[in-house]
């Protein structure tokens, strides 16, 4: 669904992306990350076609960006950083001059405004003027501006900048939500929400890809398995039998103290098995005092890897 290969970008003799290539599949959310400074903005705007490479090409769903730049575009629904908008235009005033700007035919126009009004949540203020929303309702109408045109593709550029813990938290449900529908590129600084969302992890710094793969194959170059930790009001007995039968752990070690059940469990294979034993803790009615990953996770390996990359550049400069 997009193909970058041998993407390069020089800002006169400062190299911002050197030799980048990869291929997303179609339906994925992919979590492109990368230090201030790494070069994910610049690729981002490659792709999109806002900047031309150096060398290199990139495809949106088979258009080359560059021999086919409209076609291209068509495909992609962008929502950059720093979100501009139309702070004078009603929330469906605005959606609409976009959806024209789509070459939309009215009537289609009225039916995905209404789409994607109530899929991003902006029903009660869809009459309200942009520049009066707050921050996590500006996100809100981005993300409903880069969907209107139901494009297979969908880039998002740093989008829970300045928003809330609980703005967070719903624009994540949002982006998850468009799991399969969509294939999703999504830069972001919030590791956390890429180890949950994402399928695939592209991590780069000084202008190249230093690291690919699963959050769960990531997790295991710094140190293997993730131990989870469960505390619960329930006999040891039932804890341990239940977690023992999740597809995915290798080992449960229990222990009480003060009427409480804390177990520590070991995943197979790196898997995250957080969601999977909250389940189990809910289905046996169990109060729970902790849900906690205790080792290795996508924000250590980033971190790792990054400084390597760093001290490597170093050396060399």
């Amino acid at each position: 669904m997009i193909e970058v290969s041998h993407l390069v970008k020089w800002y006169g003799p400062t190299l911002a992306v050197g030799d980048i290539s990869f291929a997303i599949s179609r339906g994925q959310i992919i979590g492109f990350l990368g230090p201030n400074g790494a070069g994910k903005s610049t690729t981002l705007k490659i792709i999109t076609g806002y900047l031309p490479p150096t060398s290199g090409q990139a495809s949106i769903d088979g258009q080359n960006v560059l021999t086919a730049p409209e076609a291209a575009r068509a495909r992609i629904g962008y929502l950059p950083e720093g979100n501009p908008l139309y702070p004078e235009m009603r929330v469906t005033e605005y959606l609409d001059f976009r959806g024209r700007l789509f070459e939309m035919p009215r009537a289609q126009r009225r039916q995905r405004i209404e789409y994607v009004v109530e899929r991003c949540g902006l029903s009660a203020v869809r009459q309200r003027l942009v520049g009066q929303l707050s921050r996590g309702n500006k996100q809100r109408v981005g993300l409903a501006q880069a969907l209107l045109h139901d494009p297979p593709v969908i880039i998002l550029d740093e989008p829970t900048v300045g928003l809330d813990p609980n703005q967070v938290v719903q624009f994540r449900k949002l982006i998850e939500e468009l799991k399969g529908q969509h294939t999703v590129l999504l830069s972001t600084h919030i590791l956390p929400e890429v180890e949950r969302a994402a399928d695939q992890v592209i991590i780069i710094a000084g202008g190249r890809i230093v690291a690919q793969g699963t959050p769960a194959e990531l997790r295991r170059q710094v140190g293997g398995n993730a131990r989870l930790r469960l505390e619960v009001r329930a006999p040891a007995p039932n804890v341990e039998r239940a977690l023992k039968q999740l597809p995915g752990v290798a080992a449960v070690e229990t222990s009480v103290a003060e009427g409480w059940c804390r177990a520590e469990i070991t995943p197979r294979d790196g898997d995250d098995l957080r969601e999977a034993v909250g389940q189990v803790a809910v289905a046996g009615g169990w109060p729970i005092r902790e849900i906690s990953s205790g080792g290795a996770g996508l924000e250590q390996f980033f971190v790792q890897i990054t400084a390597a990359q760093s001290q490597a550049r170093a050396v060399a400069g």
